[in-house]
């Protein structure tokens, strides 16, 4: 199973013309692009998928979701795995 994940984004850098970004999931830090959106800064949470940032999320919000995944017994290191 392939969930959007929410992570926080703790650099933005360029990729020829791509805004890209390196996203902490709770220690599992993974590449994805900003090009959907691109108004993304350091320090704020996105929902990624497939390495796409979809959407930014509040800070609350990214911890409400990922409290949910906790309780499913999942864990980001397995769900970030999944995506390589």
């Amino acid at each position: 199973m392939c969930l959007a994940i929410p992570g926080k984004i703790v650099e933005t850098y360029n990729a020829g013309d791509l805004k890209m970004a390196k996203v902490d999931y709770g220690g599992a830090v993974k590449e994805a692009c900003l090009a959907y959106v691109p108004e993304a800064g350091v320090g704020q949470y996105v929902i990624v998928h497939a390495g796409f940032a979809l959407n930014v999320l509040d800070e609350a919000e990214a911890q409400e979701t990922l409290d949910l995944f906790r309780q499913m017994g999942m864990t980001m290191e397995e769900e970030t795995a999944q995506e390589d």
